[in-house]
């Protein structure tokens, strides 16, 4: 039969994300607005972002935190562009931004010494190929094939390479291991749910040296450029951005960074995300119609979760298109690239209680296509 109770928030778009609960844009500290970002107020709140982030996350003392332009991606170009190519690199990938990322290193920065370790979606590569002379890139969870890694046990304390994560869909919602972290990037739509068009870049003291020692054989764009004159540029990392933040957005920021606090902070962030993903572990295993993309449980994403069903590509549209038009659920089908299925959003700012109530809409629209 058709359910009757239906999730409050039908949101469950993998970026942007749902905001977090009690959201209300009315309610956003607005004094910024108009001002300059280069201001005592407005540097004092872009300061304030990077504190509170910093004191959330739990970074090791030396690590620097700092926003960017550009959401994760721009992050993580300014990474690779600013300190790839003084080592071998080993990139470990198996879904479609990690692959961006090979592709980027491949043909745009043209680096010589690459390693290609690929898995296919639902698998992860072998991690254990991992050479600690090297520098590592890859990404913590894959966001469009719901496949994480499972811890960081691979990456060597003793590396003498430099790792780059993008963990754009894992901060905020895992227990990142940081000490094993040089270069970390996410940005402010994911987990938290906020505003997109900047993305936040964490330095290892590791990867500040290496941005002090070495001048890459390439051009940079002002966008791209982390020091000058040999020395880190510290404004990115006090609340003097590169280019011209929306304010707006960095009120939107706060407001969710204030909400994690009274969350219990990341701990209580991750249980809201393995709550859900458990209401969906329950539903998987009580249907024989329904799986996980990712193969092992280990590696399975509490975050962006991958769904394949016994249905062709399009009846699996059929179902997206079909829980729209309910009000049920929106923007959860899988990724272009991806094989066909569902992806559902679990991050922190989706209530658990909505994943449970959307279970049962599942089989009823199952039931409709198959």
């Amino acid at each position: 039969m058709k359910p009757t109770i239906k999730p409050v928030c039908p949101s469950f778009s993998s970026g942007p994300c749902p905001k977090h609960p009690g959201y209300d844009v009315t309610k956003l500290q607005l004094d910024t607005l108009g001002r300059s970002h280069r201001s005592k107020i407005g540097k004092a709140a872009l300061k304030k972002s990077i504190t509170d982030s910093i004191e959330l996350l739990g970074l090791p003392e030396g690590y620097r935190l700092g926003i960017v332009p550009a959401s994760d991606t721009g992050a993580f170009e300014m990474a690779m562009w600013s300190m790839l190519g003084q080592r071998p690199v080993d990139v470990f990938h198996w879904e479609s931004f990690g692959s961006g990322w090979l592709t980027d290193i491949n043909k745009q920065l043209k680096l010589e010494e690459v390693n290609n370790y690929k898995a296919d979606y639902g698998q992860l590569p072998d991690l254990s190929k991992a050479n600690p002379k090297n520098d590592i890139v890859f990404t913590y969870n894959g966001t469009t094939s719901g496949v994480k890694v499972p811890n960081a046990d691979w990456i060597a304390d003793d590396r003498e390479g430099l790792t780059f994560c993008d963990a754009t869909s894992a901060v905020f919602a895992m227990d990142m291991p940081w000490e094993k972290l040089d270069v970390t990037t996410y940005s402010w739509q994911k987990v938290l749910g906020s505003e997109g068009g900047h993305g936040v870049i964490i330095l290892s003291p590791r990867a500040v040296a290496r941005l002090e020692s070495y001048t890459p054989d390439r051009p940079l764009p002002k966008i791209f450029r982390l020091t000058k004159g040999n020395a880190l540029i510290e404004g990115i990392f006090s609340g003097a951005t590169i280019n011209t933040p929306s304010m707006l957005a960095v009120a939107d920021y706060q407001s969710a960074l204030d909400w994690a606090k009274s969350e219990g902070g990341v701990a209580g962030l991750i249980k809201r995300s393995e709550d859900s993903l458990a209401h969906i572990e329950k539903f998987v295993a009580e249907n024989d119609w329904i799986d996980f993309l990712a193969e092992t449980k280990e590696t399975r994403s509490n975050t962006s979760v991958c769904l394949t069903l016994k249905l062709d590509g399009d009846q699996v549209k059929k179902i997206v298109s079909l829980l729209d038009s309910e009000e049920v659920a929106y923007d959860f089908g899988a990724y272009r690239d991806a094989p066909a299925g569902l992806r559902i959003w679990c991050g922190a700012t989706v209530e658990p209680s909505d994943i449970e109530k959307l279970m049962p809409w599942l089989t009823w629209a199952y039931e409709q296509v198959k």
